[in-house]
């Protein structure tokens, strides 16, 4: 018989811990048919994974964060579950494992996922124009600074497929530099179609290739998507990625009969950055860009087992449970650098940009214990996800919050996480190093 420990620990808000063998969960949809270990049979320390409890419950007592579920796994195992705090304090509904959450960006890597497994299938090579299939974006202009002013010029290469993968597309032309009819088409339309489209005349911010910047080109891997495949996103991921892999809590606007479960949004508004009520679940019943509106950049509502199913896919180099979305060839060309030398700025030093992921490539210089090669995007309302492919180990932390600049949450996540390894595949004299 399968031994097991299931303890609820209260301290100023509740949470749900469970550790063992084996879980016990008070509810089936907490699990979603993952598998489950004990951290010990896996190399790590259940005394040393306790931290990250404590970690994630500081800012709760605090009244910096509402709540977090927090989710850990290892060689296919999922080693650690926990839910802490409150879904709604409003209310008084305490945050369960099944707690359903809007991940911003993290919708970006499953969108590039969508795009990777049509390239598979022979549509278009990584340095074909994206203009084949968005005529719209050719011949495009570049703004160009130097001392003697700014002005604009052609661009010296076409924006290909790895470009708006990578986020070297230079599709986000700084503000000041555009005029008053061009401003005006910035602002998203009713769908993704429209939006693009209506953007074709901008100028770029800088020659396709040459530089990294962060911001709209998922979007447009989004409309190559739905150009490709004759479907809509949201009709594609649902097909090809959700349902195969069994992504049953996963959408772009959350179903009646679930809306219970998605967490409220809160801002660091209050008296010393404490939180305040932003959004309540209601917020949930539509698309959050449009009513018809599917885009890459964000968009999708998810939960940490969810989005484990997508990371193990990953990991197991695009399988899972006898379903394969990819080769393995194509999971560690998407996961290799393609942004160049310089480092990513939204994840600071030490970081490039794979196609779809940020990876690490100087732990050093990064500060962080994750191991080279590792690959991870967060979202802009405070969830994260990373893979560390060296030690076989997924980490998914999932809140709902505003802004979040001012907090090391998701630092802390990944060092309590990492420390809880007793049994390393990397040698103690350092980490080895990539090419």
């Amino acid at each position: 018989m399968i031994s097991f420990l299931v303890r609820k620990i209260k301290t100023t808000t509740k949470r749900m811990v469970f550790v063992g063998s084996a879980f016990a969960l008070s509810t089936s949809a907490w699990a979603n048919g993952l598998p489950m270990a004990s951290p010990e049979s896996v190399g790590i320390s259940s005394e040393r994974l306790e931290r990250m409890s404590g970690a994630m419950q500081r800012y709760i007592d605090a009244n910096q964060l509402a709540g977090t579920v927090s989710l850990i796994s290892r060689k296919g195992q999922v080693i650690h579950m926990e839910s802490q705090g409150w879904k709604s304090k409003e209310t008084g509904e305490e945050m369960t494992g099944d707690t359903i959450f809007f991940i911003m960006s993290m919708t970006k890597p499953i969108v590039s996922t969508a795009k990777m497994m049509l390239y598979e299938e022979g549509h278009f090579l990584l340095t074909d124009p994206i203009s084949d299939w968005i005529p719209e974006v050719a011949d495009k202009q570049v703004v160009v600074e130097n001392e003697f002013g700014t002005y604009r010029v052609p661009a010296h290469r076409p924006i290909d497929f790895r470009h708006v993968l990578s986020h070297t597309a230079g599709l986000d032309p700084n503000r000041d530099a555009l005029n008053a009819d061009e401003l005006a088409l910035l602002g998203r339309r009713d769908n993704l179609e429209d939006t693009i489209i209506r953007r074709g005349p901008l100028p770029l911010a800088f020659h396709p290739g040459d530089e990294w910047q962060y911001g709209s080109s998922t979007d447009y891997v989004a409309l190559l998507v739905e150009r490709i495949s004759g479907e809509t996103l949201k009709e594609y991921l649902q097909k090809n990625i959700f349902d195969p892999l069994g992504m049953e809590d996963t959408f772009y606007a959350v179903p009646e009969e679930k809306r219970d479960r998605v967490a409220s949004v809160y801002s660091p508004t209050g008296p010393g950055q404490t939180i305040e009520l932003s959004r309540t679940k209601e917020y949930s019943n539509t698309p959050f860009f449009g009513e018809n509106y599917y885009g890459g950049v964000a968009g999708l509502f998810s939960t940490a087992s969810d989005y484990w199913r997508f990371s193990q896919m990953l990991l197991n180099g695009g399988e899972l449970d006898g379903v394969r979305l990819l080769s393995p060839k194509t999971v560690s060309l998407m996961i290799s650098n393609h942004s160049g030398d310089g480092d990513v700025y939204v994840r600071g030093p030490g970081y490039n940009f794979g196609l779809g992921f940020g990876i690490l490539s100087d732990a050093g210089k990064a500060r962080d214990p994750l191991t080279p090669g590792s690959y991870t995007w967060g979202g802009a309302w405070g969830t994260i996800f990373w893979t560390d492919p060296v030690e076989e180990m997924t980490g998914i932390m999932m809140t709902q919050i505003t802004s979040y600049s001012h907090l090391t949450v998701r630092q802390d996540f990944g060092v309590t996480a990492m420390q809880s390894i007793i049994d390393a595949n990397t040698p103690i004299l350092g980490y080895p190093v990539l090419d």
